[in-house]
């Protein structure tokens, strides 16, 4: 501990993607390429999946409701 008495690290915003593509490159490194296929395939779907959805429950709140007659 040094003469500040705190014990806080500062990071930088880049410091958890570069660990976040370290692990990966270090998990997948020795897959063979079928197998990264199907990972990143899968991934990827889930994704896209997530992304549509998100999207779609996005435009429905913004619609007035028919049946709603407040207005």
């Amino acid at each position: 501990m040094g003469e500040s008495g705190t014990d806080l690290i500062l990071a930088s915003k880049w410091d958890i993607p570069f660990l976040v593509f370290g692990v990966v490159r270090v998990a997948f490194g020795n897959l063979p390429l079928w197998a990264k296929a199907i990972v990143f395939g899968l991934v990827g779907a889930l994704a896209v999946g997530t992304g549509i959805t998100w999207l779609r429950e996005r435009r429905r709140a913004g619609r007035p409701d028919p049946g709603d007659r407040t207005g």
